[in-house]
């Protein structure tokens, strides 16, 4: 897949502990990234955060939290990437979604094993 000049970037806030089923919500969306074809996706996990409940979560030792906050971002076109937003819609019950501009420099993979 080519990726490069202006693109979208797809960024989810949610918590650890979000779960679609018995699946860590971020595994599932990122399963439905990769399903979708969508050109890639990572997951962030932060060490302290809050959000629309307004309780702080921090990996600090006084108060662990076993609901850190997690960023999922996902760079694709414009169509793909609002394409994806209706898998979203079922998936996020609470969380951040947004949809911004970025301009793609560079997006190589790896050789598949056999090519050079």
């Amino acid at each position: 897949m080519k990726l490069e000049g202006r693109q979208k970037r797809l960024t989810i806030f949610i918590g650890e502990s979000d779960r679609h089923g018995h699946t860590p919500l971020a595994t599932e969306i990122v399963q439905r990234a990769h399903k979708a074809g969508l050109a890639g996706a990572s997951v962030f996990r932060g060490v302290e955060g809050f959000g629309a409940s307004n309780h702080i979560h921090t990996t600090r030792i006084l108060s662990l939290s076993d609901d850190l906050p997690i960023a999922i971002v996902i760079v694709d076109t414009d169509e793909r990437i609002r394409g994806f937003l209706t898998d979203l819609d079922e998936l996020i019950a609470e969380g951040l979604v947004i949809v911004d501009d970025v301009d793609v420099v560079k997006y190589v993979g790896r050789p598949a094993p056999g090519e050079r």
